[in-house]
């Protein structure tokens, strides 16, 4: 797991932004590539790996309903 990568769910975050969940996408692409930035010939793979979890995460964070929230 990423230490760096923080919880981006209420109740431990209330406000959270596009370039929150990107950053913590950029994160994990980088734990599991072993990569803090990719080679020039494997920049598109990295860059499009970085987009689908954006968007994955953005998806998941949509859909959870916490227990006890409004």
């Amino acid at each position: 797991m990423c230490r760096s990568i923080k919880t981006l769910r209420p109740p431990y975050t209330e406000d959270v932004t596009e370039e929150d969940i990107r950053a913590a996408a950029l994160q994990f692409v980088r734990k599991i590539s072993g990569f803090r930035a990719p080679a020039k010939h494997n920049a598109e793979a990295f860059q499009r790996a970085v987009d689908q979890i954006t968007q994955a995460s953005e998806e998941l964070l949509d859909a959870l309903r916490v227990r006890g929230a409004r």
